[in-house]
């Protein structure tokens, strides 16, 4: 997700800013940089992991899938107006 010299150039603060974004705590010690960049660097593998392990977040079986796609079909695609409340509502 970020590379090592993306991190490296950013000040403590902008790294624990972007951890905070995401709700990510430092590796050790808050105070130096090197734990928010091993912390940003190591959490994509981490959560992929933790899926594989079967903790937090589990794949849907297929009756739930089959579930999903018919729902999907029956509220068909927003005009160009919902998708932009919807962004807009993300945002």
């Amino acid at each position: 997700m970020f590379t090592r010299s993306e991190l490296e150039i950013k000040t403590t603060a902008e790294l624990r800013d972007l951890c905070r974004r995401y709700g990510l705590k430092p590796t050790g010690n808050g105070g130096y940089k090197t734990s928010w960049i091993v912390t940003l660097m190591a959490f994509p593998q981490i959560a992929i992991a933790q899926l594989r392990q079967g903790r937090g977040l589990k794949s849907p079986g297929f009756s739930v899938t089959q579930f999903l796609e018919g729902v999907v079909d029956e509220m068909n695609s927003p005009t160009d107006e919902q998708a932009a409340l919807i962004k807009l509502t993300c945002e």
